[in-house]
């Protein structure tokens, strides 16, 4: 809220910012708008706070290894190329990779390359290596 409304560096500072200006005077109405956008902007962005949280203790729960196994799978890798990859069998990738799926609370693998593919890699990592 300001008195000068028209002053075109106030105005350009609140647009970086991304929140709307609200120059006085104002109505009840718009005052009320204005604090319920800002409250369901705070919502959303504490929703993906606690998401992006909750997939970095997921992630924490995994040894080195089944780390080094998620990155291949999401990747795309088959367990016979991650188990050449590794230098370890088939086997040994199968019973990771189960782990993974527990530890990651993952039923399919889509589910641990959907957060990927929606632009939330909270691996840091962009494949197998």
């Amino acid at each position: 809220m300001s008195q000068d409304s028209g002053h075109p560096s106030k105005r350009r500072s609140w647009v970086i910012l991304e929140r709307r200006y609200l120059p006085k005077p104002f109505d009840d109405e718009n005052l009320l708008s204005a604090v319920k956008r800002a409250l369901e902007r705070s919502s959303e962005q504490w929703l993906q706070h606690s998401q992006r949280k909750e997939m970095r203790d997921r992630l924490a729960t995994l040894t080195p290894r089944e780390f080094e196994v998620l990155k291949c799978v999401i990747a795309g890798m088959l367990n016979k190329q991650i188990a050449s990859q590794l230098g370890t069998t088939e086997g040994t990738i199968k019973v990771h990779r189960g782990r993974v799926m527990e530890k990651m609370g993952a039923t399919s693998v889509a589910e641990l390359v959907i957060p990927r593919a929606e632009g939330r890699d909270c691996t840091g990592v962009g494949g197998c290596y």
